[in-house]
């Protein structure tokens, strides 16, 4: 699939909202994906899941690490999409100090992972079906930047990386 130049997929996907009490949450907030990049620049991160290992370790401390370093080429906002519920997604976004630099997006159902090609098939392992290891730019909601990992590694969609791609396409 070829994504350059695509507009994103009307998908739903899901963000806690009510603090950090979850306790008194209002509940998952339910967000059309046009909507949510409307006139925005965007990096998306796409991951397997919340937790696992490489995700929890590597790949999200990277971009919490360069947070600042993407503002200044121009973003509004970073997203990381997962196969997670919000919950699970907030819980997350708790334990890593997101602290609202990285919106915390659920894609419970797997639809948004599946409009866009990118699944990966961890039935045999118990995990279902989540997302494969991505990263895309997204302007006003059509995609502008995407590359995709080969399923267990991180090599081409970590913060470095991505930086440093970025920063040499200005």
């Amino acid at each position: 699939m070829e994504y350059i130049g695509q507009t994103l997929p009307d998908i739903t996907v899901y963000e806690f909202a009510g603090g950090e009490d979850t306790s008194i949450a209002i509940g998952p907030l339910a967000w059309r994906l046009p909507d949510l990049a409307f006139k925005k620049k965007v990096l998306v991160i796409g991951l397997p899941g919340a937790f696992t290992s490489l995700c929890n370790g590597t790949h999200m401390p990277g971009f919490l690490d360069h947070y600042q370093d993407f503002l200044d080429l121009g973003f509004d906002e970073l997203w990381c999409i997962a196969v997670n519920d919000a919950f699970v997604m907030h819980a997350w976004g708790q334990s890593l100090g997101v602290n609202g630099r990285v919106r915390m997006l659920s894609d419970g159902s797997a639809e948004f992972v599946r409009a866009m090609d990118v699944t990966l098939d961890l039935t045999d392992k118990g995990m279902g079906v989540r997302s494969d290891r991505f990263a895309m730019v997204l302007e006003n909601g059509v995609i502008t930047f995407f590359v995709r990992e080969e399923p267990g590694l991180l090599q081409m969609s970590d913060a470095d990386t991505i930086l440093s791609r970025l920063q040499n396409q200005e």
